[in-house]
């Protein structure tokens, strides 16, 4: 793999992770119910973050199986 294409994955990984893990967690501690714009404030960061970490793996896996480039390995 393209160790460009792997340091990208690996800063727009941390930049996700930076973004939006605090919500996911910060919200589990409420006491009581929790109202229906909460709950749907809470399916859209979920949400977001499982599309944006879809696209991560898709791009991590292409990197994966491309071919290498045409350059021989230096010695």
């Amino acid at each position: 793999m393209d160790p460009k294409r792997l340091k990208d994955v690996h800063d727009r990984l941390e930049s996700l992770d930076d973004r939006l893990s605090y919500r996911l967690r910060a919200r589990n501690a409420g006491s009581g119910r929790a109202s229906l714009e909460q709950l749907e404030d809470r399916l859209r960061d979920v949400t977001e973050y499982t599309l944006e970490l879809r696209t991560l793996v898709q791009d991590l896996l292409l990197g994966l199986v491309a071919r290498p480039d045409s350059e021989p390995p230096a010695r």
